[in-house]
């Protein structure tokens, strides 16, 4: 396997304000990379600079062999898509499914809108007839499942999650994440996925990175995060958290 993201030493700086440092990982092509923790811990920071939002980082970043640098190239965001927390604060309110689908086909010079269109409706399990719906015509999972849509549309490499199902009722939750599993593996995707609840990140990602005041303090495998194989404090605290919370 192929590594598609690597990030060295990693560093953010908001004035005087260090929201992370020396931040290092590397995702393999095809898997799932988490970072989890508590707010402000530097997660989203970290996301926002690989997603090339916060273009003020220090270190070095690669796709697929490419170094990133703070401005990036249109090509790069066709390979690199990002799906928000807030489906509807993600989706114009004034726009038709369609439109937002159209959208980054456009933008990247994508012909033959309709079949995309079509396809990536019916690969998030969404009927054809939701197309011509305004997003407050729709559920909350359904949003996200049309958000998902859109970051497929430029047929992307990369999908960045920041809390992708924090928005969503439990019930919900389990749903769209088995989704991006369904997709990630259909389309050989690689993520990132950022989230608090780290139940929810060891049942996606593989490999986990735990953050605590701008550090990655551990990375640790879901399988030794599942059998209590974490050696970090903050790691072993976030386990018993997410396990309470997990009992009836």
């Amino acid at each position: 396997m192929s590594t598609m993201i690597r990030v060295d030493d990693l560093g953010v700086r908001f004035g005087s304000f260090e929201a992370a440092r020396g931040v290092s990982f590397a995702v393999e092509k095809g898997a799932s990379f988490g970072i989890v923790g508590e707010s402000g811990s530097g997660k989203s920071t970290v996301l926002r600079a690989l997603s090339g939002l916060n273009q003020d980082w220090s270190g070095k970043m690669e796709i697929a062999g490419v170094a990133l640098g703070p401005r990036r190239p249109k090509d790069f965001f066709r390979r690199v898509q990002m799906v928000f927390q807030d489906p509807y604060g993600s989706l114009h309110p004034r726009q038709t499914v369609d439109r937002a689908l159209s959208e980054p086909l456009e933008v990247h010079g994508i012909r033959d809108p309709e079949p995309r269109i079509l396809r990536a409706l019916a690969e998030v399990a969404l009927p054809a007839a939701v197309r011509f719906r305004y997003p407050h015509q729709l559920s909350g999972g359904q949003r996200q499942r049309v958000a998902v849509a859109r970051a497929l549309m430029s047929e992307p490499d990369v999908l960045l999650l920041d809390e992708p199902t924090s928005a969503l009722d439990v019930s919900v939750q389990a749903e769209v994440l088995n989704l991006l599993m369904d997709l990630q593996e259909r389309r050989n995707l690689t993520y990132v996925m950022v989230s608090h609840n780290l139940a929810v990140v060891a049942h996606l990602c593989s490999t986990v990175g735990v953050m605590q005041g701008g550090e990655m303090v551990e990375t640790v495998t879901s399988a030794d995060l599942r059998a209590g194989r974490a050696s970090h404090p903050h790691t072993r605290e976030l386990r018993a958290l997410s396990m309470e919370l997990e009992e009836p």
